[in-house]
């Protein structure tokens, strides 16, 4: 079953650059999906048009069911709400500590605290964290962070996880446990998108791979690799 089709999505910005040219992409519910390519190449703009910071100017993107094209602002938060988003520099509250930060995306919902006490608990202890529950972000290394960032995201229970290069700041080791995790996470259903510049985490986890070239997607390999010809020198 499909958990996104996009269809005919073109994006150009005011500036006259052209993002994206006809779009066509389907991703199956429970799919980990790299989204690679040079840069300026619209990997951002896709992703974001799946989050809906990005509309589209023509084409459609539904997303279990719903066109969120035809979204109504203020009811993006309703989508929003089935997707989780994952970022390379973390954007983790400094001021709270790594229980907080998970729990402050569960309390601006109005969820009981035992109830978000509970579900904080269980994703920390998913990531590896559950240890440091009491801990602030300046105590934590790149990838512990990183790991509160992805706790954050999937507290909720998205449908949906966007990582835009989650492992961009993490060397070779750190950046493979963090892999790990979200294979983890993938396992127990949730759809993975991940953009990535990363060559040995795409040649070592052999995902399906999508290769964007000037707006377009110029290969979609089931078990990708950096290694294959057309992606070798992005």
């Amino acid at each position: 079953m499909d958990l996104i089709q996009i269809r005919g999505v073109k994006k150009t910005y005011k500036n006259g650059v052209t993002a994206l040219y006809d779009l066509n992409l389907d991703i199956k519910k429970g799919d980990f999906v790299f989204v690679i390519g040079s840069t300026g190449c619209g990997k951002s703009t896709l992703i974001k048009m799946l989050y809906r910071e990005e509309k589209p100017d023509k084409g459609s993107i539904v997303i279990g069911g719903k066109n969120v094209v035809k979204l109504r602002n203020n009811k993006v938060y309703k989508l929003r709400r089935q997707i989780g988003v994952v970022f390379q520099d973390f954007k983790l509250l400094p001021k709270l500590t790594v229980y907080e930060n998970v729990a402050f995306a569960l309390e601006i919902f109005g969820l009981p605290k035992n109830e978000i006490y509970s579900k904080v608990i269980k994703v920390l202890d998913l990531v590896g964290l559950k240890n440091k529950a009491k801990h602030y972000p300046t105590q934590l290394s790149g990838g512990e962070q990183q790991r509160v960032a992805i706790a954050r995201a999937i507290v909720n229970g998205p449908k949906l996880l966007i990582c835009d290069e989650p492992t961009g700041n993490l060397d070779e080791n750190t950046s493979m446990e963090i892999m790990n995790v979200l294979e983890e996470i993938n396992k127990l259903g949730t759809t993975i998108i991940m953009v990535t510049h990363d060559r040995e985490i795409v040649d070592k986890l052999k995902k399906r791979t999508i290769l964007l070239d000037s707006g377009r997607i110029l290969k979609d390999y089931e078990k990708g690799t950096y290694k294959h010809e057309g992606i070798k020198n992005n």
